[in-house]
């Protein structure tokens, strides 16, 4: 709204408003200051209204070292959805196609998480039992969103496209390819070779960034660097200079989705500030279901659901550990190669303090989203 009110007031001369960057950074800074100031009265509200977590995992010693969380309130991502979302009406460009998919994309999943959180909390304060929606119905919603992301991006692509990306020898329209890592050339993709991604880095990486909310301060910093990294494919992506000159793929106005990476990289170390150990507030589902979704958001607009795999490692080892240790559990019928999944449990188990371990997992971060900027010069 302020971008559209500059832009009327000035007459849409080309001042400092006009920059991607400026405006994701500024973007950074709103999301921070509105979770920041907002925490307090949001926390005292969950409070109020009993909606606290009690932990509960599989094992007897987990439980013993998390014990102290028990009643800390959930729903917490409600702070960073609400941030998110005011940051990115205030400066963004809500003429941006992709900007309007993208607050879609927030909203469908916050909503999601919202419910799961809510119904899961009323169970406990009925029963002391879990409820919450189950795993398929929330894998329902998030194929759902994937499927009509990835059917309006493409056909977005098409009815639009201006640019084009290399696939062998040939000069294809960029929304058909697939950027490969490390790698000058790209891969053209069919519409249902598309769609088909596309469901599976919104619902996987959804569910990644959820899996691995599990200690305090972990999921938010891991996925405050991720969004800084899309931030900046973003504005490379979107801004035909710097694309040709780092051979990546044009996407014409994707620029934009700058400034929504910005609002939740500002609003995760917002979060953070009350959330790092000892935890204030719990995220939830609320909140680990929107960020994941975002992330996959930016990374199939931006072409670059590879870069995924490098960009958000931390998040492929949790959800790599979990597959592992149910599948390997099923097979030998009642073995694990863990001492408890998702991995950071793991080494909790094994002597960490969840200090340590939270702080190793954002290191990991850090040198994952490090080679994930390398890899744009080294291509």
């Amino acid at each position: 709204m302020l971008y559209h009110l500059f832009d009327y007031l000035l007459g849409g001369a080309n001042y400092a408003y006009k920059s991607v960057l400026f405006r994701a950074t500024i973007g950074m800074l709103f999301g921070f200051a509105i979770v920041w100031l907002l925490a307090p009265r949001v926390i005292a509200a969950l409070l109020r209204r009993k909606l606290g977590d009690i932990p509960e995992f599989d094992n007897v010693q987990v439980n013993e070292l998390t014990r102290n969380k028990a009643n800390t309130p959930t729903m917490g991502g409600i702070l960073i959805v609400s941030a998110m979302l005011i940051t990115t009406l205030l400066l963004a460009d809500l003429t941006n196609y992709y900007v309007r998919m993208g607050i879609f994309c927030l909203i469908w999943l916050g909503v999601l998480g919202g419910v799961d959180d809510w119904l899961k909390l009323s169970a406990q304060r009925r029963s002391g039992t879990r409820g919450g929606l189950r795993t398929y119905e929330k894998l329902l919603f998030q194929v759902a969103l994937g499927v009509l992301l990835g059917y309006f991006i493409y056909q977005h692509g098409k009815s639009n496209f201006e640019a084009y990306a290399v696939v062998g020898a040939e000069q294809v329209p960029t929304y058909k390819v697939l950027t490969v890592p490390f790698y000058k050339s790209n891969v053209m993709l069919s519409v249902g070779a598309f769609m088909a991604v596309a469901v599976i880095v919104i619902a996987g990486t959804s569910n990644a960034v959820n899996l691995t909310d599990g200690m305090d301060g972990l999921a938010c910093g891991c996925a405050a660097v991720c969004s800084f990294v899309f931030l900046m494919f973003s504005f490379l992506v979107g801004d035909a200079k710097w694309a040709g000159y780092l051979l990546l793929p044009h996407v014409p106005f994707s620029g934009e989705l700058a400034i929504i990476c910005g609002a939740m990289t500002g609003a995760c170390m917002g979060f953070l500030w009350y959330n790092c150990h000892p935890a204030m507030v719990f995220m939830g589902d609320t909140g680990s279901l929107p960020l994941g979704g975002i992330i996959g958001y930016v990374a199939i607009v931006t072409r670059h659901e590879l870069m995924l795999f490098i960009v958000g490692g931390v998040f492929v080892l949790e959800a790599l550990s979990v597959i592992m240790q149910v599948g390997y559990f099923k097979l030998s019928r009642g073995r694990r190669v863990l001492r408890m999944a998702p991995i950071h449990h793991h080494f909790q188990l094994a002597g960490w303090t969840e200090t340590q371990t939270v702080t190793r997992f954002w290191l990991l971060g850090l040198m994952f989203a490090a080679l994930a900027l390398a890899t744009i010069k080294l291509r």
